[in-house]
């Protein structure tokens, strides 16, 4: 699935001058694990996540009407904001579904009402793409297929286009300034990651003016108030929510998130030293599993499979 997602993203960072791995690459290749495209983190290969040690860079320049007059900039050329949201997620220990993010729904359903549109009338969209989930997030939500004739990105994704560290989206809007200019009447929405899905902002571009006497167009949307308890405390078994397996030169190392018996959240690592636990994480389904958990002198919890 992330290698179908990934595969359109990669078509397009191949044909942008600006790309940092502008090569093509098939959906079997981005998934095919081999020593070139290892394993990060448990799903994700080496091609399907973020690539941030690169030389790029982005600006952007706002001006009100009266200056970009003044400045000589000619209006077949302006672009004009239509809605700005943002939204910040509750800690992700404390989230009560650990498979969704309704702060990235909320900030790009938001936006979308404000500049009075719907996902069908948009006809550039960049999602942010560090990961394939915030995209799954949003195409899921809005019930869009991977192959997209927009298109679900306009640089070619974080992936193969790149982007220093958080001004990945600066390269998105540039490229949403060229698209709506070069498509009178056309709009863009471009939504942009931060954290561990933690924080989300969307903005929406067209050339078309929009109306900001009444400065209603920045929302900030209230944060979410149900978060689940969390528990600091030793505990000595958990049933598993949600896992990864991280893997390095000095011996991979499997993280849980789970909830104790009160059911509180928590979370450790599995004991992949032990061969039962070793092979219900490495097998992919750990949910919903039962761990036994001690804690070491350093505070450290330790769950092998009951």
């Amino acid at each position: 699935d992330i290698g179908e997602l990934f595969a359109p993203f990669s078509k397009i960072a191949a044909s942008n001058p600006h790309a940092a791995a502008p090569v093509e690459r098939s959906a079997e290749e981005l998934a095919t694990i081999t020593e070139r495209n290892r394993i990060v983190a448990e799903p994700y290969t080496r091609m399907t996540v973020a690539r941030d040690q690169v030389n790029q860079a982005a600006a952007i320049i706002i001006a009100s009407a009266g200056k970009a007059r003044e400045l000589g900039v000619p209006e077949e050329k302006w672009v004009h904001i239509h809605a700005v949201t943002k939204a910040t997620e509750l800690e992700l220990s404390v989230r009560p579904d650990l498979s969704a993010n309704p702060a990235s729904i909320g900030s790009v359903e938001a936006a979308l009402d404000r500049a009075g549109k719907t996902i069908a009338d948009i006809r550039f969209l960049d999602f942010y793409s560090c990961f394939a989930i915030p995209v799954f997030g949003q195409i899921d939500h809005f019930g869009l297929a991977v192959d997209d004739p927009r298109g679900l990105t306009l640089t070619g994704g974080l992936p193969f286009f790149g982007g220093a560290g958080n001004n990945y989206s600066a390269h998105a809007i540039c490229e949403a300034v060229e698209c709506v200019r070069a498509s009178p009447g056309s709009y863009d929405l471009t939504g942009a990651n931060g954290g561990w899905m933690s924080k989300y902002a969307t903005g929406i571009y067209s050339s078309d003016p929009a109306d900001w006497s009444g400065h209603d167009r920045f929302l900030a949307l209230p944060p979410a108030d149900n978060a689940v308890s969390r528990s600091d405390k030793p505990f000595d078994s958990a049933t598993v929510e949600s896992y990864t397996i991280n893997r390095k030169k000095k011996g991979d190392v499997a993280v849980f998130i789970g909830r104790n018996a009160d059911g509180e959240r928590v979370c450790g690592n599995a004991d992949l030293d032990d061969e039962a636990t070793a092979a219900v994480f490495e097998g992919g389904e750990p949910f919903g599993v039962k761990l036994s958990v001690i804690q070491d002198d350093r505070g450290r919890n330790t769950g092998r499979v009951v």
